[in-house]
């Protein structure tokens, strides 16, 4: 994992760390060959330039997103946005079902929309897999 990643866990209050680091290493684990970075301030993971998910710090805990989570199988997240992201929230390391997460994480790496040429494309998404 990248060292500004571990910054940025570590500059969470002391609440929010062990999301982060939980979150942080089951992403790790679930997508090897990822590219992990701060992007947009907070860390993402990609695969072939493509955003898969990342989380960030919200003012009531930690928001887990996916960027093509409106279509993946396994249940659980909500929409987020106009395009097809969805998210999760957690206040706590026991909110985070990791079984879930592991699901996710392999629905992520199956299901995919090209949200790398989204401008390019003038806000229009096709499907990549």
């Amino acid at each position: 994992m990248p060292a500004e990643i571990d910054a940025y866990n570590a500059a969470q209050d002391k609440a929010m760390q062990p999301i982060c680091a939980l979150l942080a290493g089951a992403i790790d684990q679930g997508l090897p060959d990822a590219e992990s970075r701060i992007w947009h301030a907070h860390p993402v993971w990609f695969l072939d330039g493509n955003p898969i998910v990342g989380y960030s710090r919200l003012k009531g805990g930690v928001r887990l997103l996916f960027w093509s989570g409106q279509t993946f199988s396994t249940p659980g997240l909500q929409p987020e946005g106009k395009f097809k992201a969805a998210e999760a929230r957690f206040t706590t390391v026991a909110d985070v079902d990791t079984e879930r997460l592991r699901q996710w994480l392999q629905d992520g790496a199956a299901i995919q929309w090209d949200y790398k040429n989204i401008v390019r494309r003038k806000g229009r998404l096709e499907r990549l897999k």
